[in-house]
């Protein structure tokens, strides 16, 4: 009797970057229906109606936050959950990933930290002319948008190299750690000391049952509710509730099977993943990518506060990306990714710029209540972002692929090998 076929074990690896890429076109539809929507005369004035929807009779949690609209529960309330699944993918990857040793972060750390320091420095410049001060989104051009830029990588197929998914996903995640610290030490404006005291008393709670072993999903999940509400009444922004949260969670190191159902981690990561991915990313697309363009014409993309998140995005990125990894590759401080060539380095370090998601919740915490700066945010989000998707997409749909290189240079060899082509000119 034949042996049955051993079945592949699913790499979550895999999962993950299918589900970002899906997830990352969905939230590309939904941020261009935003727009559409938001533009048309008979349909705007709902979708408009539906993000102000419980301004009037909505619960107040909080006196700073006021009612709870819908788009308040969309950026806070929902977003939380986001940033649970950003801050269960930060612990994995720094404990049973790919940042486990310094070897593998020194890359990943150095192209992250060049991407955001230069796009800021280049924002600061540019709107140092502005007749208003807006030097409060200097954090906006600085984010990374993993679902948007996975689904880009997906349009392209195979000619995007996995090494480079890889890279820009592990950059990524390094990328959402710095945006958090930021929300959390920047955009914090007023304090609740007694309800900070409570979040650091339920997080004190979450620590020591992790360490006690328990590692009852339903535990950790309520008492991370009960930490949003304390995070939200303090005035921390309340989506770092679910980053705090993830951190407390258990997980069972499980190298070469990170499916691990013993893990209560993997297992709450692959549960709310789909509903990240598929719901709430491309619902707050949704809610935050609306502008109304009436009465604008193309000079608003001239004005400084646009003008530099477009910048930023779009040139610091690239320049600040690629320039370290040329530099820690040169240098010797870390080799760039393999199976790769430079040009495909370059292209996605162009797709970096893709700031969507982070880059307009930023801009909406950096200018509170004031609609007007906050569409100029987002008029330079959508403008840079889309540059950087067009501009890196053709590049690694065009660059040659490192087997085509080599092709190329054998031939202008003469089909001798580099040591027998270089005696050949000593000689």
């Amino acid at each position: 009797m034949a042996k049955p076929t051993p079945q592949k074990s699913r790499s979550a690896l895999r999962d993950f970057l299918t589900s970002e890429a899906a997830g990352g076109i969905i939230l590309i539809l939904a941020a261009a229906l935003a727009m559409v929507v938001a533009n048309i005369p008979d349909i705007s004035e709902a979708y408009f109606h539906f993000l102000h929807w419980g301004k009037e009779t909505g619960i107040v949690i909080s006196s700073h936050h006021g009612p709870m609209t819908a788009h308040l529960w969309i950026n806070d309330g929902l977003m939380a959950i986001f940033f649970l699944l950003v801050g269960l993918e930060i612990k994995r990857e720094f404990v049973d990933g790919r940042l486990a040793s310094w070897e593998r972060r020194r890359l990943p750390v150095v192209a992250a930290a060049a991407g955001m320091v230069v796009p800021a420095v280049i924002y600061l410049a540019v709107t140092s002319t502005s007749p208003v001060d807006v030097h409060a989104g200097w954090a906006v051009p600085a984010a990374t948008d993993i679902a948007f830029a996975i689904g880009v990588l997906a349009i392209l197929g195979r000619h995007a190299p996995t090494s480079l998914k890889l890279f820009l996903t592990t950059v990524a995640i390094v990328d959402d750690m710095g945006a958090v610290a930021i929300i959390a030490l920047a955009y914090t404006a007023h304090i609740n000391t007694l309800a900070l005291l409570g979040a650091a008393f339920i997080l004190a709670v979450m620590y020591v049952l992790n360490r006690s072993g328990v590692r009852h999903l339903w535990i950790y999940l309520l008492l991370a509710a009960v930490l949003w509400y304390f995070v939200f009444l303090s005035g921390v922004h309340a989506t770092i509730a679910g980053v705090l949260a993830a951190m407390m969670i258990p997980i069972t190191k499980s190298p070469g099977h990170p499916d691990d159902v013993d893990s209560p981690l993997h297992r709450l990561e692959h549960g709310i993943a789909p509903w990240s991915n598929f719901l709430i990313v491309p619902l707050f697309g949704f809610a935050n990518a609306g502008v109304s363009l009436a009465g604008l014409g193309p000079e608003v993309l001239l004005l400084p506060l646009p003008l530099g998140i477009a910048a930023g995005l779009f040139l610091g990125k690239q320049f600040g990306i690629f320039g370290s990894i040329w530099l820690a590759n040169k240098t010797g401080f870390a080799a760039k990714p393999g199976g790769c060539t430079w040009a495909q380095v370059y292209g996605v370090s162009m797709l970096a710029g893709i700031g969507f998601t982070m880059s307009l919740f930023i801009g909406g915490l950096a200018f509170p209540g004031q609609e007007l700066l906050v569409d100029e945010v987002k008029i330079g989000v959508l403008c840079g972002s889309i540059l950087s998707a067009v501009f890196g997409f053709l590049l690694l749909r065009f660059a040659p692929s490192p087997r085509k290189v080599a092709r190329v240079r054998k031939e202008k060899r003469g089909g001798r090998t580099p040591a027998e082509y270089k005696a050949l000119v000593d000689g």
